[in-house]
């Protein structure tokens, strides 16, 4: 257990989706001096030393200390992940009211989840409801979660699914519907949902104009291992990064550093990143664009700032799992508590090269802390991250990296508390550097 690991539980739990992933980034930045930009407004002047902040959508976040060197003339740093992760959405209309006034919702599956997982756990809503503003093109927007359980997927019993632990398929739209409660009158019927709501923003159903709510479970991210040397939580993947690119950018936030630093924490990685908000988007290109020339420089700087970049694309990777051994590459296997992870795959569905390799573990050296490589089993198809998405607008070089998690995609996720302090060693090391 150490400091960083403990801040990262609050973290994540100040964290159920990621609008308030979002929300708690912004927290900390401005309790650091980042001011917040709207990318609306000019942005007429930047100089060195200047700490500032974007948005988009509510659920990507983007922070900015810029350095003593302009972009053109010394390029910049940063430190990418993202905000989202599996779960479910809760759909329009989404009420079905049963035998017994029991009343369940009907939702869809985000991203990839491990279905299985999220039955018979203690689960909640939260995301963003979208209210009347002062006319129909400005709606307001207000981020609600509902901290106490109020959702079940409940199991089907033994009895009437012999079979249940012999592998069954899972239905996502008979089987996982959670299940909000009883109807004790007439005027429920129907608006269980939207009293919960309104309720919990202190606002009359009238005002409602839609809404994105996810669920999320309520159990508390904490430590594990008799040791305490694991951390069991939900949506380690990918927010254990956000924290540790966070707490890098944040170490020393009065220093104007040589070149500029970046982190950028994009949304949907989860569902292919090709949102205004994902990676796929060119809105960071533009904010850097619009930087270059807040300067004084010209376009052909900004060119020449991409060139002198580097990117560290941080999402979490596969830690070798004690029962599992034949998935993994006989000699390419990362250990919990092993450190950062460097990701390699033939098909280059990941940023890494042996150039950047290189240059990763040269910072992993210089911060004192150890340094891994995965690559797939060549027999098991693997993932994709948003490094190489991030190209196609940033043709940056970088690698693709991660702590190494097992469970990945589950409700609860596993990792160890020592490669969080590893990782955000390291990420200070290459801020610096």
């Amino acid at each position: 257990m150490n400091k960083y690991s403990k801040d990262l539980l609050d973290f994540l739990n100040a964290s159920p989706v990621n609008f308030f992933a979002v929300k708690e980034t912004a927290r900390r930045l401005e309790a650091e001096g980042y001011k917040r930009f709207n990318a609306e407004d000019k942005l007429i002047s930047v100089k060195a030393g200047d700490k500032f902040y974007v948005t988009k959508n509510d659920s990507s976040i983007f922070a900015f200390h810029i350095g003593k060197k302009t972009l053109g003339e010394g390029g910049f740093h940063i430190i990418c992940a993202h905000s989202d992760s599996p779960t479910f959405r809760i759909k329009p209309n989404a009420e079905i009211t049963c035998e017994g006034g029991i009343t369940k919702l009907n939702t869809e599956v985000y991203g990839g989840a491990i279905l299985s997982t999220w039955f018979d756990r203690p689960l909640s809503i939260a995301g963003r409801v979208i209210v009347k503003g002062k006319d129909a093109m400005h709606p307001e927007t207000k981020l609600l979660c509902v901290e106490r359980p109020i959702l079940i997927i409940p199991n089907l019993a033994i009895h009437f699914n012999r079979q249940v632990n012999d592998g069954v398929s899972i239905s996502k739209q008979k089987d996982m519907l959670p299940i909000l409660g009883i109807v004790s009158n007439t005027l429920e019927r129907g608006n269980l949902l939207m009293n919960v709501i309104t309720e919990q923003l202190g606002i009359n159903a009238s005002e409602i104009l839609d809404f994105d709510l996810y669920l999320f479970d309520t159990t508390p991210a904490c430590h594990a291992g008799v040791h305490d040397e694991f951390i069991s939580a939900g949506r380690i993947d990918d927010l254990s990064m956000v924290h540790a690119g966070l707490s890098a950018l944040l170490t020393d936030t009065e220093t104007i550093p040589e070149m500029t630093k970046i982190l950028g924490i994009f949304d949907n990685e989860e569902t292919g990143s090709q949102t205004k908000q994902g990676a796929g988007s060119p809105f960071l290109a533009s904010i850097i664009q619009r930087i270059v020339l807040a300067q004084g420089e010209t376009m052909d700087d900004y060119h020449r700032s991409i060139e002198k970049a580097f990117m560290i694309s941080a999402d979490n990777a596969h830690a070798w799992h004690p029962n599992y051994s034949e998935k993994y590459d006989p000699t390419n296997h990362p250990m919990l508590g092993g450190g950062p992870v460097i990701k390699f795959n033939a098909a280059q569905k990941y940023a890494s090269d042996a150039v950047s390799a290189a240059i990763f573990a040269g910072i992993c050296e210089k911060a004192g802390v150890p340094c891994q490589r995965f690559v797939n089993h060549s027999d098991v198809a693997g993932g994709s991250t948003l490094g190489n998405i991030l190209a196609s607008s940033l043709p940056l070089k970088g690698v693709d990296m991660g702590n190494p998690i097992i469970g990945m995609h589950s409700v609860r996720e596993t990792g160890a508390a020592i490669d969080q302090e590893y990782c955000i060693k390291a990420f200070i090391e290459f801020y610096k550097n």
